[in-house]
C-alpha cells in the first residue's frame, strides 16, 4: 500500500485530512513507516518508490543539530527497516536521521511531530509476523536481508531500539524539554 493509492483506498483522503489537522494543531504525532509517509504527504511533501526496498537490520545515523528543541538520535543505531517508498522532507521540517540507503529516514516538525521510516517498535514477535506475512518481498538485494538474517537478531537489538522508541515518545509528550 502506498500513500498515493487514493484510487484503490479512498479512505486515504480523509486520513490525510485528519493527519493534517493533528499536525497543525500541535498535538503530539508520531508516524512510523507508512504513518511517516502519510504525514509527509498530508503536509504536501512528495512520497515515491525507492529504487530498491530497505528491509532488515541496518544502521541509521542521527544528524546533529544546534537547535535544542530538535530531537536527537544517537550518532549511529542499528534499527529494523521494512519500506519501499521514501519521502521528500516537508517544508519547515528538520531531517533527524539518514541511512546509507535512504537520505531521509526521520524528520521533525515543530516540537510535536516526529516521523520515522524505520521501526523502533519492533519486537521479536512483530519481526516474525511481518516476515511470515511479507516473505515474498525478501528478494536478493544489497538492502534486503534474508529471513535468516532478520530473525537471527540478538534480543539486545530489540531492547536497544525499544529504548530509543521510549525516548522518542518521552520527547513527544514533553518529558525531555
Amino acid at each position: 500500500m502506498s500513500v498515493n493509492d487514493e484510487d484503490k483506498f479512498p479512505r486515504l483522503i480523509s486520513e490525510k485530512k485528519f493527519i493534517y489537522q493533528a499536525v497543525t494543531s500541535a498535538k503530539p504525532v508520531l508516524g512510523i513507516c507508512l504513518g511517516a509517509q502519510l504525514i509527509a504527504s498530508a503536509v504536501g511533501a512528495r512520497v515515491y518508490p525507492r529504487p530498491v526496498k530497505e528491509i532488515g537490520w541496518f544502521p541509521i545515523y542521527g544528524l546533529p543539530s544546534n537547535d535544542h528543541e530538535v530531537f536527537s538520535f544517537p550518532p549511529k543505531a542499528e534499527v529494523f527497516h521494512w519500506h519501499g517508498e521514501i519521502f521528500d522532507l516537508p517544508s519547515e521540517s528538520t531531517c533527524l536521521a539518514r541511512s546509507d540507503a535512504c537520505a531521509n529516514q526521520a524528520f521533525q516538525m515543530g516540537n510535536s511531530v516526529i516521523s520515522l521510516q524505520f521501526h523502533l517498535e519492533t519486537t521479536p514477535q512483530a519481526a516474525l509476523d511481518i516476515v511470515s506475512n511479507c516473505r515474498d518481498e525478501l528478494i536478493s538485494s544489497p538492502w534486503i536481508q534474508t529471513e535468516k538474517e532478520i530473525m537471527s537478531a540478538d534480543p539486545d537489538k530489540y531492547q536497544s531500539i525499544n529504548r530509543i522508541m521510549g525516548t522518542v515518545l518521552s520527547y513527544l509528550l514533553g518529558n525531555n524539554r
